[in-house]
């Protein structure tokens, strides 16, 4: 009894309050009635694509729409190939073709929420990053019609996060409100990146661990996030994202 009442009480402390913290700031922001309402131009963030700029990999996300916002975030790809004048987008929706590409603009606003940039890799290195990062967008394999849901996955955040462990070189994993992002495809309880220095066991995203170079150490319960950057010293905490000490 004693063990659970510790189990209860530090769920409370660690995932529910930062949870019901966010999801009362979030409650009294200003925020579109829907996404017809909503802004989904550019916020900016990106440098134009002309044709002979560097070659670059982005990974953006932004806060979604509704109370959802409050605690989870839509993530997404962006690749700018060398002599290309456009940038290619890449998202996993829930609606028509699963992976979609080039549905909005590159950097643009997510139900009205600026993205923040998770990782950018440009010049020679984003050029070799290029073929691996889309043979991971091919392999994806949730990539039909109706191959979506919402929680605990597959959903937008499962898509980026398969591709960043495919593609360790990257260095980069998602934002703990990234809902979504511990769901490992096919079903896996246990996935090593490609390079061996993460590892991540989960139960069908609801609840389990990620642990390395990259990812800290992080327990997920819910599609909530907790834990230690240890590569970048700071704290995971759920619905909020990362602070740095």
């Amino acid at each position: 009894m004693p063990l659970l009442r510790l189990v209860l009480v530090s769920f409370l402390l660690v995932y529910l309050l930062p949870a019901l913290a966010s999801a009362g700031i979030w409650y009294m922001r200003d925020r579109p009635a829907s996404w017809r309402e909503a802004d989904w131009t550019s916020a900016g963030i990106l440098p134009p694509p002309q044709a002979d700029a560097e070659p670059a990999v982005y990974v953006l996300s932004a806060a979604t729409g509704g109370m959802k916002g409050a605690v989870s975030s839509h993530s997404w790809i962006v690749l700018k190939k060398p002599g290309a004048s456009s940038y290619a987008r890449y998202d996993k929706v829930g609606w028509g073709t699963p992976i979609r590409r080039n549905a909005y603009p590159a950097d643009a606003r997510w139900y009205s929420n600026p993205p923040e940039l998770v990782v950018a890799r440009r010049g020679p290195e984003a050029m070799a990053l290029i073929p691996k990062v889309e043979a991971a967008i091919a392999a994806y394999p949730y990539n039909q019609p109706g191959a979506y849901r919402l929680f605990p996955g597959p959903n937008s955040n499962s898509f980026v996060a398969h591709v960043l462990r495919s593609v360790p070189e990257l260095h980069a994993v998602l934002p703990p409100h990234a809902v979504g992002r511990d769901y490992l495809p096919e079903g896996r309880f246990f996935a090593v990146d490609a390079d061996g220095r993460d590892v991540h066991a989960t139960l069908y995203g609801l609840i389990g661990l990620s642990a390395g170079w990259r990812s800290g150490l992080e327990l997920h319960i819910l599609g909530l996030v907790a834990g230690l950057d240890l590569r970048h010293p700071g704290l995971k905490i759920p619905a909020f994202g990362r602070i740095g000490f």
